[in-house]
Formats: structure tokens, C-alpha cells, sequence
């Protein structure tokens, strides 16, 4: 009965979506599988001699990549013009590494060509390269390799992101303070405590205080004893207050001679002071500046810094706002919020996903996968599925708007898109290799789980060494990049739980897309050397 049931694709689809998303969901100490359940699921189901059409396969994958596509053109390019170029190198070195070590173990094991690639890209948790190999090779072998090394991939990652600042003692918020990097420069705002001594300033208003002769001085919150007061024009100061002051090091270096002493505190947050960064996107907001909009009076917020193009700025109240400018802000929970509607205007009822423009994209996107690139030596391949859609949603989100295509939309439009599109992805491709993986698995034994080990951990090893080495980053820099060219969202979200800071996720948005875009065209090169 259950059987005959299950020969109905549509009905097959939903219930290995169940499955696979209640696997996902199943949390050990932190960790989880995420929407690669639905992956092992489908392995299973494939075991059993189950199938869902290879249509549904690639609609999915088309519909993830251009959500991701779009999603990251707009600060990628940007990222390309600025110095925050490192973070794609090392993404594009990581990628190179775990390509070369793939090609020894392959070697080494004598695996097939199918399987190390499908080895590499499950070791580097990639969808779109396992696509890529899909076609490459014309092989289910792939899939089998990349279900193998997948979940190592994902915990490895986690892990060493994790471990690496207990082994080594390191003081994550001080390391990102004192470094410059990609983002922080030697123009780069600076955060300074500052005790208040000299009684001239005692009982008297910030906006009494004047601090726009310090330039680029903001004051973001007061440290009264045990208190944290959010700064704002009508606050009053108190000989023996400390003042959280942000600005450039000579502004502070007055306004600390002026007023009093510094001092190193540990910003204890008993009354539940936040700070955040928000994006601005909304058509309300782009063209004001922040005077106009009067933060502090209306919304009870301090802007503290603005990053803008990679680079971060010191505020400046006649500053016109751009769409993507990045803005610091410090209040309570609730203001925040108030400021993120304001700013993104993302709280909605609907979304604005336009399907003729998401159809041209798809379009166009497979017709360039579709061209022929002809490598002297080496043969002839082609973008795919992955990379074509991949490659001109990049540029399409980067301007907006090309002609009648729309492709900004909202965060939360494009996060389902990306969602469904992985999950139909992942149950197509979930089936296929399900089909020979147990006899894979007893053909080639141990050999495929050292393979696929050493293809994980050398590039996040190397990776890490060419981050701090090489290129100086700090390591939260060093992490963030890390977890982008391994294409690893879950390492991602570890790195966010050590330090209450976006740089890591600006570090990961700079490295993933050169690293999504070089695996995709790796898997497809690396069949002419194994």
C-alpha cells in the first residue's frame, strides 16, 4: 500500500521533504544537519529504488543559485573594488587547495573521477558544485561522494571555528579592536572609554558639551557604575561618568585630554544596551542624511559608524545616504527594531518577488551556462546550471534593475526562493546517489572516509594559515573568510557566536561567491586530470 502510494512523484517529493526537514531540525549539543537531512533522506529513499524526476532537480538548483546570486551581487562587486579583494583570494586559494588535494587522493585511492568530485564538493559543502559535477560527469557517483563528505564537511568546519580561539587563548573582541584589515583601515573610527575628571563638564548635556568641535566624535552610551545609559542629546554627564566615545584616534585623543582619562573597562550590559549594524534599503531613507532624520530625537539611536563601498567611516550627520550603506547603531532592543523597519522596511506581509523578472534571470542564466568555453589543452566546457544562472544574477543584483528585469527584493522573498530551490535540489540529486552508495561504500571502505577527511581538513588548515600569514587578518577576518571559501553557513553561524560583531559575516560575504563560482567551474575542469 505505502509503496504504491510513494510511486506518485508528487507525493514522494513531500513526504522526503518531511523527513529530511525533521532530520535537519535534530539538534546535538549545537549541531545539526540543516537542510542537508533532506539530502541523507533521500539517499535512503533512492537505496529503495525511489526516484524524483530529474526536472524537479534542476528547477530547484536554478531557483538556490539565483537567490544566491542575487543576493550577493550587490556587495560582491562592490567588495571587487575595494581592498576587501583579499577575502576572495583566500576564498579562490582554499578552493585551488582542496582541487589539488582531491586530485592526490584520487590518485592515491583510485577512486573514479565522479566520486572524487563529488568527494570535494561535499567536502566543501557546496550544491552548486555537486550540480556542476552532475554534469560534468554524467555520473550518480557524485552525488554519492558528496553525501559521504558533506556532513564531515559541516562539523570540521564548525569545530575548528569554534576550538581554535580556546586552544590558542585568544581574546576574539580584542584581536578585532586593535587590527586594521579589508573593512577597518587606518581611517577607521576607534572606540575609546573615557572617565570624566575635569568638573567643568559635571551636570551638564551631551548636546551642552558641544562634541562637534571633535569632528568625528559620537558618543554612544554612558557607564554610570553599574549602568549603561544610552547616549542621547538631553543625557546628562557626571564628574566620574565613563563615556563610550567613537571617532577617529586624534578626535579621541582631544576630546580624552579635554575631559579626562582613559580607562579599559569590560562593557558589562546589565541594562541591556545593543548594538547593531542595519542595512539601508528602503526608498524612504536613501537621500536623507541623519540629521534630517533625527535619530537620536525621534528613535532615541546613536549612529556611530557608517561603512559604505568595504570601508568604514567615521559618522557624519551630512552624510546622503546610499542603498547598502551599512550603519553602527547603539540603543535598546526595541528601538533598534524600530530603526531596522525605518532602514529595510523588511517587516512585511507580502513579498515583491517579480516572476517575469526571476524568469528572464533563470532564462538568460541557462542560456550562458549553455555557451561553450573552449580551454586550449584541456577541452571545452560549459557554465551548467550552476554557474550560468550563477554568473548573471551576480551582475543583474549588482545594478538592480537591467531593462524590464527587477532583482532587488526583499531579504525574506529571496530566502525562499533559495530554500525551496535547495530542498528540490537536494531530494532530486539525494535519490540518484542513493542507488549505488552502499555498494560504494563497501567497495572503497575506509579509504573514502580518509579521503574525504583529508580533503576537508587541509584546506581549512591552509586556509587558515594563508588568512593570518600571508594576509595579517585579524581572526575573526581569518575565520569569516575561512567559512566562506569552504561555503560553510553553519561555520558561519558559529563564528557569530563568539563575538557580537558582523565583521565575520562581512568576511564570509566577500569569500563565498569567489569560492561558489571557482568550485563550480573546478568540478567541471577537474575531470580532465583525474
Amino acid at each position: 500500500m505505502v509503496s504504491s502510494l510513494l510511486e506518485d512523484q508528487l507525493l514522494l517529493l513531500f513526504v522526503i521533504l518531511f523527513l529530511g526537514s525533521v532530520l535537519g531540525k535534530a539538534s546535538i549539543k549545537g549541531l545539526s544537519l540543516g537542510s542537508s537531512g533532506v539530502l541523507l533522506v533521500a539517499m535512503i529513499f533512492g537505496h529503495f529504488g525511489y526516484q524524483i524526476s530529474g526536472t524537479v532537480q534542476q528547477l530547484g538548483l536554478s531557483l538556490f543559485i539565483v537567490a544566491v546570486g542575487l543576493q550577493a551581487g550587490p556587495r560582491f562587486f562592490r567588495m571587487m573594488r575595494s581592498s576587501g579583494i583579499v577575502f576572495g583570494i583566500i576564498g579562490i586559494l582554499i578552493v585551488f587547495i582542496a582541487a589539488i588535494v582531491t586530485i592526490i587522493v584520487s590518485k592515491l585511492f583510485h577512486f573514479s573521477p565522479a566520486l572524487s568530485i563529488g568527494l570535494m564538493t561535499g567536502a566543501l559543502t557546496s550544491t552548486p558544485g555537486l550540480a556542476a559535477a552532475l554534469q560534468a560527469t554524467n555520473d550518480p557517483l557524485a552525488s554519492v561522494g558528496y553525501g559521504i563528505a558533506y556532513p564531515f564537511g559541516v562539523i570540521a568546519v564548525v569545530l575548528f571555528v569554534q576550538l581554535l580561539p580556546r586552544v590558542l587563548r585568544i581574546d576574539l573582541e580584542k584581536d578585532l579592536n586593535e587590527s586594521n584589515g579589508p573593512i577597518r583601515n587606518e581611517e577607521s573610527p576607534e572606540v575609546m572609554t573615557i572617565e570624566v575628571t575635569n568638573a567643568t563638564y559635571n551636570k551638564k548635556t551631551i548636546k551642552e558639551i558641544h562634541f562637534e568641535k571633535y569632528h568625528s566624535i559620537v558618543i554612544s552610551r554612558v557607564i554610570r557604575r553599574d549602568r549603561n545609559i544610552i547616549a542621547l542629546n538631553d543625557t546628562v554627564i557626571l564628574k566620574g561618568d565613563r563615556l563610550v566615545a567613537v571617532g577617529l584616534k586624534e578626535d579621541l585623543e582631544k576630546l580624552c585630554k579635554d575631559i579626562g582619562k582613559k580607562v579599559e573597562i569590560d562593557f558589562q550590559n546589565s541594562d541591556h544596551v545593543k548594538l547593531r549594524k542595519v542595512t539601508v534599503d528602503s526608498e524612504e531613507v536613501i537621500g536623507k542624511n541623519l540629521k534630517e532624520l533625527g535619530l537620536r530625537s525621534a528613535y532615541g539611536v546613536t549612529v556611530t559608524r557608517i561603512e559604505r563601498g568595504g570601508f568604514e567611516f567615521s559618522q557624519n550627520p551630512k552624510w546622503r545616504l546610499e542603498r547598502g550603506d551599512v550603519l553602527t547603531i547603539v540603543s535598546s532592543e526595541d528601538r533598534i527594531k524600530e530603526v531596522e523597519t525605518l532602514f529595510s522596511r523588511k517587516h512585511l506581509t507580502v513579498t515583491n518577488v517579480h516572476i517575469l523578472s526571476l524568469s528572464l534571470v533563470l532564462l538568460i542564466g541557462i542560456a550562458v551556462g549553455m555557451i561553450p568555453i573552449h580551454l586550449p589543452g584541456l577541452g571545452t566546457i560549459t557554465l551548467g546550471v550552476a554557474g550560468g544562472p550563477l554568473f548573471v544574477a551576480l551582475i543583474i543584483g549588482h545594478f538592480g534593475k537591467l531593462g524590464p528585469i527587477r532583482a532587488r527584493y526583499y531579504q525574506p522573498s529571496t530566502r525562499v526562493v533559495s530554500d525551496i530551490g535547495l530542498v528540490l535540489f537536494l531530494a532530486g540529486a539525494g535519490t540518484t546517489a542513493g542507488q549505488g552508495i552502499v555498494e560504494v561504500v563497501k567497495a572503497e571502505g575506509l579509504g573514502l572516509v580518509f579521503g574525504g577527511s583529508l580533503i576537508t581538513l587541509t584546506p581549512i588548515l591552509a586556509g587558515y594559515f594563508i588568512a593570518k600569514k600571508w594576509f595579517r587578518l585579524n581572526t575573526i577576518h581569518a575565520l569569516g573568510a575561512l567559512c566562506g571559501g569552504m561555503t560553510s553557513t553553519p561555520g558561519l553561524g558559529s563564528v557569530n557566536q563568539l563575538v557580537e560583531s558582523e565583521e565575520p559575516a562581512i568576511a564570509y560575504a566577500a569569500a563565498y561567491p569567489f569560492a561558489l563560482i571557482l568550485v563550480a567551474i573546478t568540478s567541471q575542469l577537474l575531470i580532465f586530470f583525474l
